[in-house]
């Protein structure tokens, strides 16, 4: 396959560029955005990669969350974003806009053509946020993982599982920990190289998370959240900030708005 160049940095390298950024204790820190602007103005606050909140890059758009946005506009969004910076860009792919392993694959391929370098993937459903069969999920990482080493691009699959987003933080337990670990061991045996797991709060379930999973792990921060430093103390290897950026972003917008009438 052809190497792909982005100025002076082609897709293999800014992807293992990405994959070395994972180092628990030391955390990649990802200040999402939504569009070519927003990555910019992120790559010229210091950042070491760019990743896309699907949440934001919805809203931005006029849609809601869940693979409302037509994927086409998703991806072109995303195309723009790739060629708006150097640095390596990954993608909040949601649940794969299909549920079928093949419908998964294509996306998967859409992405890498953008020379996008790893993707978020879920195993709920976005209709209604339940969880999907564990097999089911191995069966989509699989084939995510094939299209991609078929196209020779070390794309990093980040699982995100939704376990703890089943029930509110103060009934976060060693069961729901568990199951975690369990989806978290499987979609390593499917090719992921990441576990995302957002809504997890408690340091204390984090840090057995990370102790007990071979992916370095991907935590969300959110106001019930522990410090960075704290997270980085318990074996976290990367940081979302979710849609927090666009919030902020658009409140400044909003007030500015205000006081300019």
């Amino acid at each position: 396959m052809a190497e792909k160049r982005c100025g002076a940095v082609n897709q293999t390298e800014k992807a293992e560029l990405f994959r070395a950024l994972h180092v628990p204790g030391k955390p990649l820190i990802l200040f999402n955005v939504w569009d070519a602007g927003s990555a910019k103005a992120v790559a010229a606050g210091g950042a070491k990669a760019i990743a896309t909140s699907s949440w934001s890059v919805a809203n931005a758009n006029g849609f809601t969350d869940g693979e409302n946005i037509p994927f086409v506009l998703a991806v072109d969004n995303l195309r723009r974003i790739v060629r708006a910076t150097n640095l390596p860009v990954t993608f909040d792919l949601e649940s794969g806009y299909g549920d079928a392993p093949e419908a998964v694959g294509e996306a998967i391929s859409l992405v890498i053509d953008t020379e996008a370098v790893g993707c978020n993937l879920e195993d709920s459903f976005p209709a209604n946020g339940k969880l999907r069969e564990t097999l089911a999920q191995v069966n989509r990482i699989r084939r995510a993982r094939q299209t991609a080493d078929a196209a020779d691009v070390r794309l990093f699959i980040n699982a995100r599982t939704d376990v703890f987003f089943q029930r509110g933080s103060e009934q976060h337990n060693d069961a729901m920990l568990v199951e975690a670990i369990n989806r978290a061991r499987a979609y390593a045996d499917a090719g992921a190289d990441g576990l995302f797991v957002p809504g997890l709060s408690d340091i204390r379930l984090i840090a057995r998370l990370a102790e007990a999973s071979s992916l370095p792990l991907n935590i969300m921060v959110g106001a019930a959240t522990s410090s960075v430093r704290a997270l980085a103390g318990h074996g976290v290897a990367r940081v979302s900030h979710g849609p927090s950026p666009y919030l902020i972003a658009m409140k400044a917008l909003e007030d500015a708005a205000r006081a300019a009438g």
